[in-house]
């Protein structure tokens, strides 16, 4: 996946530019984003601050972290029933 170029205390600033009435089309060439870009992040971090979009993303990767131990313990299990059951 490929990293934005962009903090998240960067994102916040260009949303409550936006916010402050400076036109969408002004902000996104200020930055070099698209109106995309943009309007996805509003939509998904609408009116959130700097630390509250870096505790967002530090929460995200950590479900992401647990997500792949609980899957490779799942496989895990499987691994092992089979093998007590005797297909193995």
């Amino acid at each position: 996946m490929r990293k934005t170029r962009f903090t998240d205390e960067q994102i916040a600033g260009v949303l409550a530019e936006a916010r402050a009435g400076v036109a969408t089309q002004e902000v996104c060439r200020k930055y070099g984003i698209s109106a995309h870009t943009f309007y996805s992040w509003r939509k998904k971090f609408g009116g959130m601050a700097g630390t509250e979009l870096r505790r967002l993303k530090d929460l995200e990767q950590m479900n992401a972290r647990l997500e792949r131990i609980v899957a490779r313990q799942a496989v895990e299990l499987q691994a092992a029933q089979e093998i007590i059951r005797g297909k193995w």
